[in-house]
């Protein structure tokens, strides 16, 4: 074990990527100079426009991508391939259709280790703390069904149980909730805060949704157009535990517009602008 009174859980050091030597050689970042420290248990959201870099990000944190400079260390550890501590949501649920419900959350017993080689004979376990975590996200009666029976709403929290069956010490959600309707959308947001403050697992959430990024997260990192890197660090300083009711408050208004405004200055070029492709008449 190591000492975790000043560790960082996630801890990047002036981190940038360069997607192949060609771009490296021409100095060509997809993201640049990231340097972040979150703490354990932390709840961080990273905004801004597209193409800012924020799923080359995501690469980076489980390992799938690795540093063309800089150096990332997760829970103590440099990262060198891809992570096991860590859990994953997109924005399409991408769940078997041949499994049920149950089923797609076992998922990733089956495949990572030391589930896997016990897989077999813990079953019974396993399979109660699936349908025990597909209960608590609202899905009781539904555990036997198939996926093309469930909702979009009830899908993703299905991939949300799939991300957290293996009791990960990071969650990573990509926009997970960015194809559903407002109502759903707020459901899943309540959701994942229950589950977060039961088990205080490090989240890091994309998105391009501001009033989300606010209501869930401890502090709200704003990304700048390509190359992207980190200009505004925002800590959320509203109460918890927080309830749908903060979102209507002058307090959260504010935020939402404080950050909105950056990424609204970030979008203007100042030197050599590029063609208007994202319709501002400025």
């Amino acid at each position: 074990m190591h000492d975790t009174q000043d560790a960082n859980f996630v801890d990047f050091q002036d981190v940038w990527l360069a997607y192949n030597d060609e771009l490296l050689a021409q100095n060509h970042f997809a993201v640049e100079a990231i340097d972040l420290k979150v703490r354990e248990g932390e709840f961080i959201a990273i905004v801004g426009p597209s193409g800012c870099g924020k799923s080359t990000f995501m690469k980076l944190t489980t390992g799938l991508k690795m540093p063309s400079k800089g150096r990332i260390l997760i829970d103590g550890q440099p990262v060198t391939g891809p992570l096991k501590i860590s859990g994953m949501a997109f924005q399409a649920p991408s769940l078997l259709p041949w499994r049920t419900t149950v089923d797609n959350v076992l998922l990733p017993l089956e495949i990572v280790e030391p589930f896997r080689s016990q897989f077999k004979s813990r079953r019974k376990e396993f399979e109660e703390r699936a349908r025990k975590l597909l209960q608590k996200v609202g899905l009781g009666g539904y555990e036997d069904k198939f996926p093309w029976q469930l909702s979009g709403g009830m899908q993703q929290r299905v991939s949300i149980c799939r991300a957290l069956i293996h009791e990960p010490k990071m969650l990573l959600l990509d926009e997970p909730f960015g194809a559903l309707d407002a109502f759903t959308r707020e459901e899943l947001w309540c959701i994942l805060r229950d589950l977060w403050i039961e088990q205080r697992f490090n989240v890091i959430l994309v998105t391009h949704d501001l009033r989300e990024s606010v209501f869930l997260a401890d502090t709200v990192y704003v990304m700048s157009k390509s190359p992207g890197r980190f200009v505004v660090k925002r800590e959320i300083d509203l109460p918890r535990p927080r309830d749908l009711e903060v979102t209507y408050t002058q307090a959260f208004g504010d935020i939402v517009h404080e950050l909105r405004s950056h990424i609204g200055a970030i979008r203007t070029p100042v030197i050599n602008p590029a063609p208007a492709t994202e319709g501002s008449h400025e």
